[in-house]
């Protein structure tokens, strides 16, 4: 499954046609996202690619769950959220 990191300073509309292309080619995709800022971005960009995905007929649904991930050998948390069709 392809993993889309996010950051405090990712476009959402940009983010949200990434979210949807893959969406669109593989069924899921990953979306990460660590700190307040980083995960706004996200779920905003997650309605958008809704938005994006529902005139042809795919119902995007997100699962989102904790995540430990190493970052230059710190260990941090991450929100990840699983995207895909129902």
């Amino acid at each position: 499954m392809e993993v889309l990191k996010v950051s405090s300073r990712s476009v959402p509309n940009s983010v949200a046609g990434a979210i949807a292309s893959v969406v669109r080619d593989e069924g899921a995709v990953e979306v990460q996202a660590i700190g307040a800022g980083a995960i706004n971005q996200a779920v905003k960009a997650i309605a958008i690619a809704r938005g994006y995905l529902t005139p042809v007929g795919v119902d995007l649904i997100c699962i989102p769950t904790f995540a430990n991930i190493n970052i230059n050998g710190e260990d941090r948390t991450a929100i990840k959220m699983i995207c895909e069709k129902r």
